[in-house]
């Protein structure tokens, strides 16, 4: 069975790096793995913005290219009004439990994550990331290099 993997901005950005650093590489060969093996693998539309923002703010044209190549390659979550309630839902129920993802006023793009990875509505869907913290409590999160294709 194949799995569905979700890319946080951890490893998405990794695999845009134009910089062939050996993580950047690991990462890159990684995910032509997960692909090859018939994996689902899914660029969430928060991550892209993520990416992207900063990719511009840096006028990053090599990175921004390669992203956009990868979405064309990949499957390409967007956000949905479905996705955004139930982020807003997360995120309250995280700060009533005392525990909240980010600060009061940010928009927490972590609970927009999680969010769209819930309401894809596949079971077995795992989140993709190089910081498991504040996901694992909400959905199956894992570091990139320790999800070993199926």
């Amino acid at each position: 069975m194949s799995r569905v993997i979700i890319l946080d901005t951890g490893p998405l950005g990794l695999v845009t790096n134009p910089r062939l650093s050996p993580r950047s590489v690991a990462c890159a060969q990684w995910l032509q793995t997960h692909v090859t093996a018939g994996n689902r693998v899914i660029i969430p539309e928060i991550a892209d913005y993520e990416v992207r923002r900063e990719l511009l703010r840096a006028n990053k044209t090599k990175g921004i290219a390669r992203l956009d190549d990868l979405a064309k390659f990949l499957e390409y979550l967007p956000i949905t009004t479905t996705a955004m309630r139930q982020a807003a839902q997360l995120w309250a129920q995280a700060r009533q439990q005392g525990q909240p993802t980010a600060g009061d006023k940010t928009i927490d793009g972590d609970m927009i994550l999680v969010a769209q990875a819930m309401t894809l509505g596949v079971l077995g869907v795992v989140i993709a990331t190089t910081n498991v913290g504040h996901l694992s409590r909400f959905v199956a999160a894992e570091l990139w290099h320790g999800i070993a294709p199926s």
